[in-house]
């Protein structure tokens, strides 16, 4: 069924702005919203772009939502919106997966390779003007634990094999022979298959399953050889423990992409860890992408207006962990 042709559409935003919004706005009408101005915006509107949104800024303005039909996220997945509510209602949710794959399966690749040649190390030598001559580990021939077997999971499975790295996934089920990760393991022999890695690399979501997956018991089965990658959600290591294993030799070092509060304390040992690289949020984030984010949504919402079915729809299931 056809929609009018254009529809209002509520841009759910903070400081930032989506560039291009004029290509929005010559397909719709749009209001433009802070998470605070959300309630007074959504009544009338079809369409929900959230190009901001933090879990529960819904909860004061869905009773607002009298003509929703379409939540569009510009993130890789949607549970920040994913409320009772709307998972019991008729709206549409989709969201930005795949556009972030590559470029975080680069990143992962480009950590890697950083610690296997220990860049952060020389940059320091050549601050301090130290001419020191150094060894440096291969990569191809290594293991990588690859925790999470959704489209970056995998994304990055296919990066580090490319590279030469033998990759193995986790998952919730086991599989030999995957195309992308080779043999995926499923959780309950996530500490066995920790014992084998060089690099574990965290891509899975946050559920009851894997909150807390990188804890004492799992960094013990580590190597002392061993580095972690998280550049899923913060929550999936225990952030004390981390640190006490990285301060007693435990594991040797750990690249941290994401954190439960987004960012570590001014006071974290984190930050001046010599073996650790910190980086806010940003392993998906290229020149470009957020013009990308803007150009998934314009074409969803062409779909929308013509009647056709939208790109990454979501399974609409409560959120776990």
């Amino acid at each position: 069924m056809r929609q009018r042709s254009h529809p209002i559409v509520v841009v759910l935003g903070g400081p930032d702005l989506p560039p291009s919004i004029q290509a929005i706005k010559e397909r719709a009408v749009v209001r433009i919203a802070s998470p605070d101005r959300l309630q007074d915006e959504l009544p009338g509107s079809e369409v929900l772009f959230a190009w901001r949104a933090r879990p529960g800024v819904l909860d004061p303005a869905w009773a607002k939502a009298d003509a929703l039909r379409w939540i569009h996220t510009a993130a890789a997945g949607a549970g920040a919106l994913l409320t009772p509510e709307v998972i019991a209602s008729d709206v549409l949710v989709t969201s930005s997966r795949g556009l972030f794959d590559e470029p975080i399966a680069e990143y992962v690749l480009g950590l890697i390779l950083a610690f296997a040649k220990d860049l952060p190390g020389r940059v320091r030598l050549q601050e301090r003007r130290t001419w020191q001559h150094r060894e440096t580990e291969r990569v191809a021939g290594r293991s990588a634990l690859v925790a999470g077997t959704g489209s970056i999971g995998r994304a990055i499975g296919r990066k580090l094999r490319a590279a030469g790295m033998v990759v193995t996934g986790v998952g919730r089920v086991g599989l030999v022979g995957d195309p992308d990760l080779g043999e995926i393991v499923p959780m309950d022999r996530w500490l066995d298959a920790l014992r084998f890695a060089d690099y574990v690399v965290l891509a899975a979501p946050l559920t009851g399953d894997t909150r807390g997956m990188l804890d004492n018991r799992a960094l013990s089965a580590m190597k002392p050889t061993a580095r972690v990658i998280n550049i899923g959600r913060g929550g999936l290591i225990v952030l004390d423990e981390l640190v006490r294993a990285l301060r007693g030799g435990v594991i040797a070092g750990a690249a941290l992409d994401v954190f439960a509060d987004e960012q570590p304390d001014d006071g974290s040992p984190l930050w001046t860890m010599p073996h650790v690289l910190i980086s806010p949020h940003m392993s998906g984030q290229v020149v470009g992408w957020r013009d990308e984010l803007v150009a998934l949504f314009v074409d969803n919402l062409s779909r929308y207006v013509e009647g056709r079915e939208l790109r990454n729809p979501v399974e609409k299931k409560p959120p776990t962990g």
